[in-house]
């Protein structure tokens, strides 16, 4: 159990962080002329190798600390409100809190998705003092198999140094669908996510084109269960993630480009994750007029699109201006959609 003392701070920093969340939303609705998220790659090698990812190796180095920070500056000079790294295995790379301490010299929220192997006593304290805000373990079965070595079984004793040490805010993800062995695992995974202090979110696992695909009657059940644990959740008010769990299509506007950005290891703007390749422009050089072009610019993929950080920056401009530009040649449905999960936080 924390201390009282981390537990005070905690609650503090958790109050402060709360407070900036609301002023990014306020700045997110008063102007479209800015990102409300990057994800940035600062390594694409990871230290595990799950078979359903495609977004990892076993090679590659880290991007180098003057050129992240270069990418970060940059992203700060677009007023971007929350810059998250993602990869690969961000831990992996070396100076990664020096990379948070800049991300928060921006004013910005500072995230991270990883696999959570690579965890102690002295990394949690070392985010702490970098300043972190949030974190995110994916956690796919309750048991390693043969599919990821993901588990709750491995991974338990990583979550209670966080429930002890971290200040800042975790969330566990968990899968259901797509043959998962045990469905109900998410289940256990999820409550004990929440036993422990943390937010959990569930992932639908769909085919292997990364198309949609309606969950059996007992997937479906479960998906409901995990959800109905956070009926205050903001995520609750999205109605893509229901259409997601029927494997019906959904009819929105995405603002990929615009409002969020993936920015790669090699510096290069894209969709998202299973889009890369439309812009591809470095992002030294993208500008407000990119941001204003790519707001305006349909996506030929978003009817089938499961990549739930990018409903979730668009969905404050539903309101907002039709999208007039066509869909750049290639970017079709479901043309290099291979992506497997959408996240659906619980508070």
């Amino acid at each position: 159990m924390p201390t009282l003392g981390t537990r005070i701070r905690r609650n503090l920093l958790a109050l402060r962080r709360r407070i900036r969340e609301y002023r990014m939303l306020a700045d997110g609705v008063r102007s479209t002329d800015h990102p409300v998220l990057a994800h940035i790659i600062p390594t694409r090698r990871c230290n595990l190798a799950c078979t359903y990812c495609n977004e990892y190796d076993d090679f590659s180095k880290p991007v180098p600390t003057e050129e992240m920070l270069r990418r970060i500056d940059h992203l700060g000079k677009l007023k971007t409100s929350i810059i998250s790294f993602s990869g690969g295995e961000p831990l992996l790379h070396p100076d990664l809190d020096v990379l948070i301490k800049r991300i928060r010299s921006h004013g910005a929220l500072a995230g991270m998705i990883t696999n959570g192997f690579l965890l102690s006593k002295d990394v949690i304290h070392k985010l702490n003092r970098a300043g972190l805000d949030h974190m995110q373990i994916s956690i796919d079965n309750v048991k390693p198999d043969d599919v990821s070595k993901k588990s709750l079984k491995t991974l338990d004793v990583r979550l209670q140094m966080l429930a002890e040490h971290a200040e800042f805010h975790v969330n566990i993800n968990s899968v259901v669908g797509g043959g998962i062995s045990n469905p109900y695992d998410a289940v256990v995974v999820a409550k004990r996510a929440v036993e422990l202090g943390f937010t959990s979110t569930v992932g639908i696992i769909h085919d292997g084109d990364g198309q949609l695909r309606p969950l059996a009657p007992a997937e479906q059940d479960i998906f409901l269960q995990v959800r109905d644990m956070g009926k205050k959740n903001y995520a609750r008010l999205n109605y893509f993630q229901d259409n997601i769990a029927a494997g019906k299509v959904n009819d929105w506007k995405c603002r990929a480009g615009a409002r969020y950005l993936y920015v790669c290891e090699d510096g290069l703007v894209h969709y998202c994750s299973q889009q890369r390749g439309y812009p591809a422009k470095p992002l030294g050089e993208y500008t407000v007029e990119d941001i204003r072009r790519e707001f305006l610019t349909e996506k030929g993929c978003a009817p089938l699109c499961t990549v739930a950080c990018v409903h979730y920056t668009s969905y404050m401009d539903f309101w907002r201006a039709p999208q007039t530009i066509p869909a750049p040649p290639g970017a079709q449905p479901g043309s290099e959609s291979k992506d497997k999960l959408v996240q659906l936080e619980i508070r």
